[in-house]
C-alpha cells in the first residue's frame, strides 16, 4: 500500500488547519516546526483513508500502534521518532478539542534506541573547501552563495536564519551580527573576518538594487529576499557543482560546532554559538572532545 499521494479533501484540511493553530497558539511552537508536523499529520490521515478507517472520534490505541509499525518498516529510525512525537501531540490535540473521549498519546509506542547515539556528521575540510571553491565569484550569485555557505559553516546558521537576515542585523563597527532564530529568539554573534569580507563583497559588488531589507536576494525579478527553501538549495547545488555527495545545511551546522570544539572552545561556548537552549543537544559534541575524553581513558595495563 502506498500513501505517497496525500489525502487533501476539505475534511482533512480542516483537521490539519485546526491542529496547526493549536500548535502555533496553544503550544507556541515555531512556524517551521508546525509545518513539518502538519505534513506528518497529513500522512497519518492519508494512511487512515487508504486503509478505510472510521471517523477520528473512533481512533484507538491499536490503530496508532499499527501506523507506527507501518512507518518503522519503511523509514529510518530518526524519521520514525519524529513521527512518534507528532502522533503524540496530535492525539493530545484530539483529546483537548473533544474529538476523542480519551487521551491516546500514551498509547503511541516508543522507538528503541538511545538519544544522540550517533556522532555529529561534520564535513572534512577538503569537502568544505570544494563547496566554497564551486562558487564562481565573478558572478553575483556566486558571491551570494559563497557568503551564505560561510555563514552556515563558520557560525552554524540555519537556513531560515540566513533567509531572515536583514541589512540592519549587521553591526560593522562592533563586528557582530544579530541572528533571528527559532521561536522569535535573537542572538548577537561575533562576525569572523572571512565571513565579514564575503558579506561586504556581496553587498557592495553583487547585491541587486532593491528596497527589500533582506541581505540575500533571489535572482528572479523583482528582487526579493530568499526563502528558507532557496537557502537550503544553495549547499545542494554547490555539492552538484563540486561533484560530491549532497551536503545539507545541518551538515554545515555540525561542521561549525565540531570546528569550534577542535579550536579549543568549550561545550558551553559551542552551545552559545549554535544557539542551543537545551544542553543535552550540545552534549553530542562531547563524543568528539578529545581533550576531555583523554581524561576519562584509563591506560591499558601492560603485561
Amino acid at each position: 500500500m502506498s500513501v505517497s499521494r496525500l489525502c487533501v479533501d476539505e475534511a482533512v484540511e480542516a483537521v490539519v488547519e485546526a491542529y496547526r493553530c493549536y500548535e502555533l497558539i496553544e503550544r507556541g511552537l515555531a512556524e517551521l516546526t508546525v509545518v513539518s508536523a502538519c505534513y506528518l499529520v497529513r500522512q497519518f490521515l492519508a494512511w487512515r483513508a487508504a486503509t478505510g478507517r472510521p471517523a477520528l472520534e473512533h481512533l484507538d490505541a491499536g490503530e496508532l500502534c499499527e501506523y507506527v509499525g507501518y512507518q518503522a518498516g519503511r523509514l529510518r529510525i530518526g524519521a520514525v521518532r519524529q513521527t512518534v512525537g507528532v502522533l503524540r501531540t496530535f492525539a493530545r490535540f484530539l483529546f483537548a478539542t473533544g474529538v476523542t473521549a480519551r487521551d491516546l498519546s500514551g498509547a503511541v509506542p516508543s522507538v528503541s534506541g538511545v538519544r544522540f547515539d550517533g556522532l555529529p556528521k561534520a564535513l572534512d575540510r577538503e569537502v568544505v573547501q570544494a563547496l566554497l571553491a564551486s562558487c564562481v565569484l565573478e558572478r553575483p550569485t556566486g558571491r551570494r552563495d559563497y557568503a551564505i555557505l560561510l555563514l552556515m559553516v563558520r557560525l552554524g546558521l540555519r537556513a531560515v536564519e540566513v533567509a531572515r537576515m536583514e541589512l540592519g542585523d549587521i553591526d560593522w563597527r562592533a563586528g557582530e551580527i544579530e541572528v533571528r532564530g527559532k521561536g522569535g529568539r535573537r542572538d548577537r554573534l561575533p562576525l569572523p573576518g572571512d565571513v565579514g569580507e564575503a558579506l561586504a563583497d556581496y553587498l557592495v559588488g553583487a547585491r541587486r538594487p532593491s528596497s527589500c531589507r533582506s541581505v540575500f536576494l533571489g535572482a528572479a525579478d523583482p528582487p526579493v529576499g530568499m526563502s528558507r527553501n532557496a537557502v537550503v538549495f544553495v549547499s545542494r547545488t554547490a555539492s552538484a557543482r563540486a561533484g560530491i555527495a549532497v551536503v545539507g545545511g545541518h551538515r554545515l551546522r555540525h561542521t561549525a560546532g565540531t570546528e569550534l570544539l577542535r579550536g579549543g572552545a568549550s561545550l558551553r561556548e559551542v552551545g552559545e554559538v549554535l544557539r542551543q537552549s537545551d544542553r543535552m543537544t550540545t552534549s553530542i559534541y562531547a563524543k568528539i572532545d578529545e581533550r576531555s575524553l583523554r581524561l576519562a581513558v584509563r591506560p591499558w595495563p601492560a603485561r
